[in-house]
């Protein structure tokens, strides 16, 4: 997918559970390195970070990361490590079942864990209310608005699929540090 010009070219959906599972999580993590650095000081909040971090990275991953970008060329799907950008040409469907699908033009299929999905409906107080169109439904039809502009369009690029190398980087990082603070803390 070829970037877009300007910001207004692309849209992200993410889930907003995840968003605030997020929020509280760096909430939690900051106030009990705060606490460690008042009660144990730095080495010993040096020693015990790793473990806070890492409990934070598990967090972002599953609750936060996961979510679909859309532009006028194209999609990106990220589904918790694993990058999906592919043409708006490459589509051969979109469905909303719980969860948004594509579909390609070489028969393989894409389940979005981030993004729209279908919610429970909403119980309604009155049977005279009118029926309002839900979020999700809503972003589903602002995604398949876009596909179906882009048709025709663009060349035939192919799909792509990578790992988020930064987020296994920082995993590494976090990793090599909870091992020297078991050495150090075993060894002291």
């Amino acid at each position: 997918m070829a970037r877009p010009n300007s910001p207004e070219d692309e849209r992200a959906f993410r889930s907003s559970s995840g968003t605030v599972v997020m929020v509280v999580s760096l909430a939690l993590a900051v106030f009990l390195l705060g606490d460690a650095v008042v009660r144990g000081g730095w080495a010993q909040t040096l020693l015990l970070a790793p473990w806070v971090l890492l409990g934070l990275w598990i967090v972002y991953e599953i609750s936060y990361v996961s979510m679909v970008r859309i532009g006028d060329d194209g999609a990106l799907v990220q589904n918790m490590l694993r990058r999906t950008e592919f043409g708006w040409h490459r589509v051969r469907d979109i469905d909303l079942q719980w969860q948004l699908k594509f579909t390609f033009d070489d028969d393989t299929e894409l389940t979005c864990w981030g993004g729209p999905a279908h919610a429970r409906p909403k119980r309604s107080k009155m049977r005279d209310e009118e029926t309002s169109v839900s979020t999700s439904l809503r972003s589903f039809t602002d995604i398949r608005d876009r596909w179906q502009a882009a048709a025709g369009h663009g060349a035939s690029a192919p799909i792509r699929r990578s790992w988020d190398t930064r987020a296994l980087l920082a995993l590494a990082v976090i990793v090599v540090w909870a091992v020297a603070a078991v050495l150090i803390a075993s060894a002291g």
